[in-house]
């Protein structure tokens, strides 16, 4: 394949990806734009493979790596459950990552002994920043995968002095590039990526797990960027564009996240946040159980329904369950619709895809700016596996690890059921004191069968 055909299956596939990304905004266009995103990587690979200083023995490696990373990659997505998305999603962040380390070195030990003068500077330092950004990236996304997959404890890890050591890290760091410039030898490329593996843990470990979807989309961020570095490393345009696209939209997502969850942007970044400010606030009251019977009837004599679904909806699949409640009770003339938090879930629009999934329409699944006001005029709420984006403390506790977080106001609603495995504080720790108000019911079980239970009672 030529040079020239090459470039045209670049810019091909890069206006495919950008149209993917495009399409991914709109629920109802969403699959259209993963097949884009699908095609212009099926021409970004085909491209590559056949294209210029690419044969011989080369094809000898590539064919059997190419065909049993096909067959992996298969059959992880079969059997992958959508409860296992965000942990999924973490791991594959860490290959981009250890990809852009392996690139980095093997380019330290090939040399650029065609290069002369400003092209000698510009390569070594894109070979120190394809390291260390994807040194970070890999041992970032492995405990970021530890902790959604519950083999890390989800509390942030606050050292003493933690700042202190991150910006001592990055700066002893930066001596070792201005010393690896100055021909100090390869050791100091090796140093900095110990370093950098070191960095990259330490600022995934400070963050505590109620802000672990923020983390997701930050590593997104960061194993886009080490792919740019990569690409400039490897002189590949699309790899580039393609890294560029991802780094700036994770973090353009990651900066939205941060508003919706009253973070600082900054903050993300450096680490360390999501931890206890101070002593929490008492909660006054007790936990009122309820039972499936009567549930059905607050139901059956309301007029509005929200329906708010967290992480607990997905352990359990319940969510074919929550299509059919909506369906039957839509059919009794009921307004029923559902409040959707930016960070509900473990992944950003983990929810929205599950519903999607179960056939729910999308016309009713509401963002929390669209439906936050509706509350005080609502029948019954229906919290299905929800905590923090739920949890009045991220408004009344100044000392609470929310607390400033815009979260769905569920408590100004007549009655609100929550349907809760048990009296856990779930995934983050934090108390709820929405467990405790008077217009609050417990609703215990698994919400699968208690849904089912439900529709039982529910013609």
């Amino acid at each position: 394949m030529s040079f020239g055909l090459v470039t045209a299956a670049y810019i091909a596939a890069s206006v495919l990806f950008i149209l993917a990304l495009g399409g991914l905004s709109n629920q109802e266009k969403a699959k259209r734009a993963v097949w884009f995103g699908i095609v212009g990587m099926a021409i970004a690979v085909v491209a590559t493979v056949f294209g210029p200083g690419v044969g011989g023995w080369s094809y000898v490696l590539l064919v059997p790596l190419l065909g049993i990373g096909a067959v992996v990659g298969a059959v992880v997505a079969k059997r992958v459950e959508m409860t296992e998305m965000p942990q999924l999603v973490a791991a594959l962040h860490s290959f981009v990552g250890l990809a852009a380390v392996f690139i980095g070195v093997n380019s330290d030990i090939l040399g650029g002994h065609d290069l002369t003068g400003a092209e000698v500077v510009i390569h070594e330092i894109e070979i120190f920043l394809g390291v260390f950004i994807g040194a970070i990236t890999f041992t970032g996304s492995i405990v970021a995968y530890g902790k959604l997959a519950g083999k890390i404890d989800g509390k942030a890890l606050i050292l003493p002095g933690r700042h202190a050591l991150n910006v001592a890290a990055v700066a002893v760091s930066f001596i070792l590039l201005i010393m690896y410039m100055n021909h100090a030898g390869s050791w100091t490329l090796y140093v900095m990526m110990i370093i950098a593996f070191a960095l990259g843990a330490h600022l995934v470990a400070a963050i505590g797990g109620a802000d672990m979807p923020v983390v997701v989309s930050m590593l997104n961020s960061y194993s886009g960027w080490a792919a740019a570095a990569t690409g400039f490393l490897l002189g590949n345009d699309l790899l580039i564009v393609t890294g560029a696209l991802v780094g700036s939209s994770g973090a353009i997502l990651s900066y939205i996240m941060c508003k919706a969850m009253n973070r600082s942007f900054i903050s993300v970044i450096l680490g360390g946040f999501g931890g206890q400010k101070g002593p929490a606030m008492e909660i006054e009251g007790e936990m009122v159980a309820t039972d499936v019977a009567s549930v059905a009837a607050q139901l059956e004599e309301a007029n509005s329904v929200i329906i708010v679904p967290g992480y607990g909806m997905a352990v359990a699949q319940a969510q074919q369950s929550v299509s059919e409640l909506t369906r039957r009770l839509r059919a009794k003339g009921k307004n029923v619709r559902f409040g959707i938090h930016p960070v509900a879930g473990r992944l950003p629009g983990h929810m929205n895809v599950l519903l999607a999934e179960a056939k729910v329409p999308y016309d009713i699944v509401l963002e929390m700016d669209e439906i936050n006001d509706d509350f005080p005029e609502t029948d019954v709420v229906m919290i299905i596996g929800s905590n923090d984006i739920v949890n009045p403390a991220a408004q009344e506790d100044p000392n609470s690890p929310i607390a400033g977080m815009p979260v769905l106001e569920v408590w100004k609603a007549g009655t609100v059921i929550v349907s809760k495995r048990g009296q856990g504080t779930g995934y983050s720790g934090i108390e709820n004191p929405l467990f405790f108000k008077e217009n609050t019911r417990m609703l215990y079980g698994d919400a699968k069968a208690s849904l089912d239970q439900l529709l039982q009672n529910i013609a």
